[in-house]
């Protein structure tokens, strides 16, 4: 089943438009990918903030099982796409040199970096069980609805 991105983006849109709630917002559009993309076990939010004097990857809202609540400057999956700030594609989680198994029944990864006034701040990450789950299709469908959330994200620092 091939998910409708156009559509997804639209209702990332819809749901989130007017409003300057960063948490909320991002709370909604986790559950919405949650529920709108097939064979995944964990869909949420990475941002970069400073712990203890180092850059670090925090726990932003999600759905699924307990995640990590921190992650490295450029550890695993996440931290590398932070580090290289480019998408990382993974069809198999156990071939990824460093990866951090918050949850053991993840097979595959898509993080996508999320960009506010330039810069990558976070990571749209999106976990599943089935081996080589995501493609080159789902890449720039999610890319795409990456977009309208960096939107989103600069609607709610200006209180727009």
């Amino acid at each position: 089943m091939k998910t409708d991105y156009e559509m997804l983006a639209m209702q990332i849109r819809s749901l989130t438009e007017g409003l300057p709630f960063r948490t909320a917002s991002l709370a909604n559009i986790s559950a919405l990918l949650f529920e709108a993309l097939p064979d995944i076990n964990w869909a949420g939010f990475y941002f970069l903030q400073d712990v203890k004097g180092e850059r670090a990857l925090v726990l932003g809202p999600f759905q699924g099982k307990p995640a990590c609540t921190l992650i490295g400057w450029g550890k695993g999956v996440c931290g590398a796409a932070v580090s290289q700030e480019r998408l990382q594609l993974v069809p198999d989680v156990h071939a990824f040199p460093g990866h951090i198994a918050c949850d053991s029944a993840s097979r595959s990864e898509i993080v996508i970096p999320i960009r506010e006034g330039g810069r990558v701040t976070g990571v749209l990450d999106i976990d599943s069980p089935q081996e080589g789950r995501f493609d080159r299709e789902d890449a720039e469908g999610l890319s795409a609805c990456v977009r309208v959330i960096e939107e989103v994200l600069e609607a709610a620092r200006d209180g727009r």
